[in-house]
């Protein structure tokens, strides 16, 4: 349902998280309108980070990777005049890499944490049923007309299953758009994108990496995440072992938030194609156990966040459901 797309260096599709180009962490932008970032922020203003969002959402595609600089450099001159208290506050007491159980995942929340791992077939299931049970009984009614009509009407619509049966099996992305829509017909769609987006925006903020936007668009379903410090690192494959833990952390909390209210999970395949990328960026190669290891250390983290900041989840999900900008979303967090 839900997916995360990082954008380290190649094009991705749509949803999830996107970390965008940036040529260095600055202040101010060499060109267009300059942002006035002083030392001066009083608490609650926010108006150099509603500034800095305004810009990167005005700006076109080619120029929005220096913007985020200036909602790095805002966050950070918000933070050292305590008005973002909260941003980055995990930073410091990460815990260390170790293994973790199937239990401990458990213990901290996750209904059943192998569904992370687990790729849903939900949504395709309940497509190609609807399908082939509707053309199916549309043929038969239609074989019920006099002469020609009740041939060819039988004929044609029972060929509907079959030919959306062959397209899935051959090029299943053609069927994506049409899939995804179907989901809609589930109660639980949309909080499920709702919480899944803002896991990743709750443990981006507390463990210092801004926010540059997010959609909960059909097909659409994203955050976008402005890391200046990380991007050259990101693209020449030199992420340290701290950057890799706070971005594998940030990647898996949407999975693992689904995880935590639902008994399956419908969103995990990009966060862990997102996951795989970021260590395969890592300086120090990892091997498989290495890997499957850190993916149950990144939802382990991520789910002791989401339990220990719930009461700022929970203003978060509300400020998303009725469709707040990412500042408003930010005081959410601040606020609660």
């Amino acid at each position: 349902m839900m997916s995360l797309s990082m954008d380290l260096g190649m094009k991705t599709s749509t949803r999830g998280i996107s970390l965008l180009h940036q040529r260095k962490a600055c202040s101010v932008r060499k060109t267009g309108a300059r942002l006035n970032i002083q030392p001066s922020a009083t608490q609650g203003d926010y108006k150099i980070l509603e500034d800095a969002l305004d810009d990167y959402k005005s700006a076109p595609p080619s120029v929005k990777y220096e913007i985020t600089g200036d909602i790095k450099a805002a966050c950070e001159s918000l933070k050292e005049n305590n008005v973002l208290v909260k941003w980055g506050i995990e930073t410091t007491d990460l815990p260390e890499r170790r293994p973790v159980s199937i239990g401990e995942l458990r213990l901290m929340g996750v209904k059943d944490p192998e569904s992370i791992a687990r790729i849903s077939v939900r949504n395709d299931a309940a497509f190609l049923l609807s399908v082939v049970g509707t053309s199916s009984v549309l043929a038969v009614v239609l074989g019920q007309l006099p002469g020609d009509w009740g041939f060819w009407g039988a004929y044609l619509t029972g060929g509907i299953s079959i030919a959306v049966l062959a397209i899935g099996s051959t090029s299943p992305g053609v069927l994506q758009w049409a899939i995804d829509s179907f989901s809609k017909i589930f109660p639980d769609y949309k909080e499920r994108v709702v919480k899944h987006e803002a896991a990743h925006i709750l443990t981006a903020h507390v463990l210092g990496v801004p926010v540059a936007g997010y959609s909960l668009m059909l097909g659409k379903e994203h955050t976008d995440l402005a890391e200046a410090a990380l991007q050259k690192r990101l693209v020449e494959k030199q992420l340290e072992a701290s950057e890799v833990d706070r971005l594998s952390i940030i990647a898996m909390a949407g999975a693992t938030a689904e995880a935590m209210n639902y008994d399956d999970v419908m969103g995990q395949n990009a966060d862990m194609l997102d996951l795989q990328r970021i260590m395969w960026r890592s300086t120090s190669k990892m091997s498989d156990s290495q890997q499957q290891n850190q993916t149950r250390w990144a939802a382990y983290q991520a789910a002791a966040i989401l339990r220990k900041y719930k009461t700022e989840y929970d203003a978060l999900v509300e400020a998303m459901k009725s469709g707040a900008p990412v500042n408003e979303c930010i005081k959410a967090i601040e606020n609660a």
